[in-house]
């Protein structure tokens, strides 16, 4: 195998639902062969364990099946109803695979334990059917060699899980050899409790699948290690002063992130944008997993603190107190407000010509702070006034 081929596979790269669809097809053909000599060869030799690895080798057909439609919709990009793509397709499929075996599983212990019930009737197994299961091992642990280096190289949970789903068939198999050949050895039940052994296997699979694919469906976050990384990541962003909530959620073999930074109470709107613009740039190209980044620009750490925000008014309302504050001062040019700890600071931008009227500046200063004692909103007001330099020739 070539370097090339250990390399993984960038998330938006073509080739992507090629070697999706090609590895699956791949599968869906091993399967086809192996289910119908299993199955053949388990009737003509007598084997119920055999048979069983058949039916798990027909129930590897389905899967496969899902995994070709998932991987078909998952390509699709984003639209108004499906604003995050269709990656959860891949995670659907998911579940329902570990449904469906879970499913055989079941069936399969069921019937094997049934037959041990009536040891008299069970009839020897012919030499033809361990043949069958020792070259259905080799074929079975082949494939998922060939399919989890497809899945890990593409990152995709799907076709690992496939992949490891043709694992437990050849561990099924191995079993199912050893249980033939206890039969031929004299052990005539030996081949009934290798059927219940790969059931168990099955069900034990099938859960694994379905259960870690439900946790992505209700929004299970990263690992604990992974969401320590993007943490730093964020914290070491330059503006960034800390960080006081992160959420994290996959989407099939990408994650989404939300994030709180807090940053410098002063600094513009367009700096704290472009501040959180930088953080969401550093995580997606520092954790290739993560597709979006979602981040909301504090000014102050404000967990506990949600009761600030209803209690205070809008900008026409506060324009109107601060009318009433600067009574007697020229209407001000511009004025920005500062929400700090459930209190508004204002700086106000008066007319450059302001100190040409002969108005003191900290006259005007010292009226407003008498106004504010003990004001609602404003716990601070800063008056600023342009002057105009002039040049002689």
């Amino acid at each position: 195998m070539s370097k090339q081929d250990l390399t993984d596979i960038p998330f938006d790269d073509p080739q992507r639902h090629q070697l999706t669809s090609r590895s699956t097809w791949v599968s869906v053909a091993v399967n086809i062969v192996l289910t119908l000599v299993q199955i053949a060869a388990g009737f003509i030799a007598h084997s119920q364990s055999l048979i069983a690895d058949g039916m798990h080798s027909l129930s590897d057909l389905v899967c496969d099946f899902l995994v070709l439609i998932a991987s078909y919709h998952s390509k699709d990009p984003a639209d108004e109803r499906h604003p995050y793509g269709h990656g959860r397709v891949e995670t659907a499929a998911s579940f329902v695979l570990g449904a469906v075996l879970a499913a055989t599983g079941s069936a399969i212990m069921v019937a094997a334990a049934m037959k041990l019930q009536h040891l008299q009737h069970l009839t020897p197994v012919a030499p033809l059917a361990l043949y069958v299961a020792l070259a259905a091992l080799v074929v079975k642990e082949s494939l998922f060699r060939y399919m989890l280096n497809v899945g890990e190289r593409l990152r995709s949970p799907m076709l690992i899980a496939n992949a490891w789903h043709a694992r437990s068939d050849a561990a099924s198999s191995l079993v199912v050899a050893v249980g033939i050949g206890g039969n031929l050895l004299g052990f005539i039940f030996a081949d009934s409790v290798a059927a219940i052994v790969v059931g168990f296997m099955i069900v034990r699979m099938g859960v694994v699948f379905a259960w870690d694919a439900f946790q992505e469906l209700i929004d299970a976050g990263l690992s604990v290690e992974e969401v320590d990384s993007i943490r730093q990541t964020l914290i070491d962003t330059s503006g960034v002063q800390s960080l006081h909530e992160l959420r994290t959620r996959r989407m099939a073999h990408r994650a989404l992130v939300d994030a709180h930074i807090l940053v410098d109470s002063r600094i513009s709107v367009s700096e704290g944008h472009s501040i959180a613009e930088n953080a969401r740039l550093r995580v997606i190209k520092s954790h290739p997993m993560v597709i979006d980044v979602q981040v909301h620009v504090d000014p102050e750490d404000d967990l506990g603190q949600e009761s600030y925000a209803p209690r205070m008014p809008g900008r026409e309302t506060l324009l109107m107190h601060l009318a009433l504050v600067l009574a007697g001062l020229p209407e001000p040019e511009r004025v920005i407000f500062h929400y700090m700890a459930g209190k508004v600071e204002a700086e106000v931008f008066l007319p450059h010509n302001f100190l040409e009227n002969g108005i003191a500046l900290a006259q005007a200063e010292a009226e407003v702070a008498k106004r504010l004692n003990n004001h609602p909103y404003f716990s601070a007001v800063s008056l600023y006034c342009q002057v105009a330099a002039k040049y002689s020739e």
